[in-house]
């Protein structure tokens, strides 16, 4: 049968705007399930996205495969990374210079295939855009799509909708959208449509020595001896071997490119010289600092790639090259603290912070939320700054190697202890599972073997990697 409106006297009935597509890239973690549903100009039926596990549009719009024809499907507006409670406009955009109706779905699921993130519509009258809610595998996903006010072009030869996406109040790890536009030719049926489908992402930040593009950290040490970086990758197990630095070198693991990929690099304290091997390609050699600086790279201007940085104990003062930002001067420090590297405000700018051995007092100069103190912490004590929480803020924490336990002082639910490792161990925290918070981890030495706490399930994870003297780069983020 037809559907008919008053606006739209040819719109078809059984295959108007239905932005459904064929699930280019099911993830191995999802067994399809597969629906048939028919169209309608008022918004397809939910899961219809090309999200991992969603079906296939071929019963409604057969003309054409998925993606052949000349137009696009695309999702602007999506961060490399995202803020916990961060407000981000995204816009869906169909396009096909043929086409004169269109239609789109989207959703936005974490790496479990679940719905993340709430969706704010604008409040034109009447509606272009409607959310629904659909079950994919047990787990439920919300769809923001067209509605029948919402499918005439916006320009010639396309449409687009924005909305906004909140983001959750917690890190979840890599978060991902899936969307799929239908670009129509009104003739009453399946033939002339063309069906787009696409995917964006965004992440946490870039995890803590991830040599490969997924959320959780590698397991990887760097050999002095050899100068030697050692890896294995936690998305498929791949191990690399790459030589990048000399035996007195310190390592600077960051991600100086910006590509969510951690970068292999090193600070010679003989020279002054930072040495960086870019994931994304090309070495960067500068000079910057003095024997006896404590190098403290990090993200000082928010522009989510890491800056070179040293903090000079002599002086009390740091040295930043912002990549944006060029040469910043501070004074914050005494000779005898140790610099702890944090965003303890969530703007995703490093903040200035020390830790004072002599007293237990922690000094933090945050970018946006100012300067504060606290008392935590005895004089052996090491930092072990991360995001326990996942809440976005850096966390004050330390390890007391005479007892083994970290203490840590959650920003969201406060006060933990656990008793995790021995004295001669070398603290790593960093992101095992990938669900955005720090895990606590130590490497042995004496044993070559990681033990670390999943956050996620609280699991023990333990690996043989490594050898005596090695160091494990995770812990190359801690000054």
């Amino acid at each position: 049968m037809f559907i008919k409106f008053d606006r739209i006297a040819t719109i078809k009935a059984a295959a108007i705007l239905l932005a459904v597509i064929v699930a280019l890239a099911a993830s191995l973690a999802f067994e399809p399930t597969v629906e048939r549903t028919a169209a309608s100009a008022y918004g397809p039926s939910a899961s219809f996205t090309g999200a991992p596990s969603e079906a296939n549009c071929t019963a409604c719009h057969g003309s054409f495969p998925v993606n052949s024809g000349t137009g696009s499907v695309t999702i602007s507006g999506i961060p490399a990374n995202y803020l916990p409670g961060q407000v981000i406009p995204v816009t869906v955009r169909v396009a096909q210079a043929d086409a004169t109706i269109y239609g789109f779905q989207l959703t936005a699921i974490d790496r479990e295939g679940a719905q993340v993130g709430t969706v704010a519509l604008p409040a034109p009258t009447p509606a272009q855009m409607q959310t629904i809610v659909g079950l994919v595998n047990g787990k439920t996903r919300n769809y923001v799509e067209h509605t029948v006010d919402g499918i005439t072009p916006t320009v010639f030869g396309s449409k687009s909708w924005t909305f906004n996406w909140t983001a959750p109040a917690s890190r979840k790890g890599k978060i991902s959208f899936y969307a799929a536009g239908n670009a129509a030719d009104s003739n009453g049926g399946p033939s002339g449509d063309y069906i787009y489908t696409t995917a964006e992402s965004t992440l946490t930040g870039t995890a803590v020595s991830s040599f490969d593009d997924d959320t959780a950290s590698d397991t990887a040490v760097w050999r002095p001896s050899d100068g030697v970086w050692y890896s294995l990758n936690s998305s498929n197990g791949a191990f690399q071997a790459i030589q990048f630095g000399a035996n007195g070198d310190r390592i600077t693991p960051g991600d100086y490119d910006g590509d969510g990929i951690t970068d292999r690099a090193v600070f010679r304290p003989s020279t002054g010289a930072w040495y960086v091997l870019k994931s994304g390609g090309g070495t960067l050699i500068m000079g910057f600092g003095l024997n006896g600086d404590i190098p403290v790279q990090a993200d000082y201007d928010g522009d989510l790639k890491t800056d070179v940085a040293v903090y000079r104990p002599s002086n009390g003062l740091w040295y930043i090259w912002g990549s944006t930002s060029g040469l910043i001067v501070r004074s914050f420090g005494l000779s005898t603290d140790l610099p702890a590297t944090g965003d303890f405000d969530a703007d995703g700018v490093a903040d200035l912070a020390v830790f004072r051995p002599s007293t237990g007092v922690w000094y933090i100069q945050a970018s946006t939320a100012g300067f504060r103190t606290a008392q935590f912490g005895l004089s052996e004590d090491r930092p072990v700054v991360g995001d326990y929480d996942g809440d976005g803020r850096s966390d004050i924490a330390v390890y007391r190697p005479s007892t083994g336990v970290w203490y840590v002082m959650r920003s969201t639910d406060g006060f933990y202890a656990a008793q995790f490792g021995n004295a001669t161990d070398i603290t790593a925290p960093n992101d095992i599972d990938g669900d955005g918070k720090t895990d606590i981890s130590v490497f042995r030495p004496s044993t070559g073997l990681w033990y670390g706490l999943r956050s996620s399930d609280q699991q023990l994870f333990v690996a043989a990697f490594g050898t005596s003297g090695d160091v494990p780069v995770a812990s190359g983020y801690l000054p």
